[in-house]
């Protein structure tokens, strides 16, 4: 997961759920009153505003090692945080319910899927390519039948 801050100049900050290391991840934990790192993943996916300042601040007590969890605020945190998954996610959903799919015959279920995972993907053009990629380019957006 991507998490992104925009910060008061308009630039925004972007950290990585791929770039923690073990005791970064356990420290998030910890914060979140012992909340195991999958359901971390999950509140993040939730736009959850708890989870999304944990992991900045994991990021940030990098370089301020006195950071504090408890007083660790972001103001404004509806219109400058949020949480957007990465290619590596996309391709796990999309691969989960294609071998579904293809137990069924039917392009349905990842259709229904592209939509949200659009929304949330840090790029969305990689949807596009994953779905390219596992051999559905035919459910990219703007394809032509000769994928173009």
């Amino acid at each position: 997961m991507i998490v992104s801050y925009t910060q008061d100049d308009g630039t925004v900050e972007r950290v990585s759920t791929d770039d923690l290391s073990a005791i970064e991840a356990a420290a998030i934990e910890e914060a979140m009153d012992g909340t195991q790192w999958r359901r971390v993943e999950d509140l993040l996916r939730a736009q959850d505003p708890t989870a999304m300042r944990a992991v900045l601040w994991a990021h940030r007590r990098r370089e301020q090692k006195d950071l504090e969890f408890a007083t660790f605020d972001v103001p404004g945190w509806r219109r400058r945080l949020s949480a957007r998954i990465e290619r590596a996610e996309i391709d796990e959903v999309l691969s989960n319910i294609l071998a579904e799919a293809l137990a069924k015959s039917e392009d349905a279920a990842i259709d229904s899927v592209v939509p949200h995972l659009r929304k949330l993907a840090a790029d969305r053009a990689d949807v596009d390519r994953a779905l390219n990629d596992l051999g559905k380019g035919h459910l990219v957006q703007g394809l032509t039948e000769s994928g173009d």
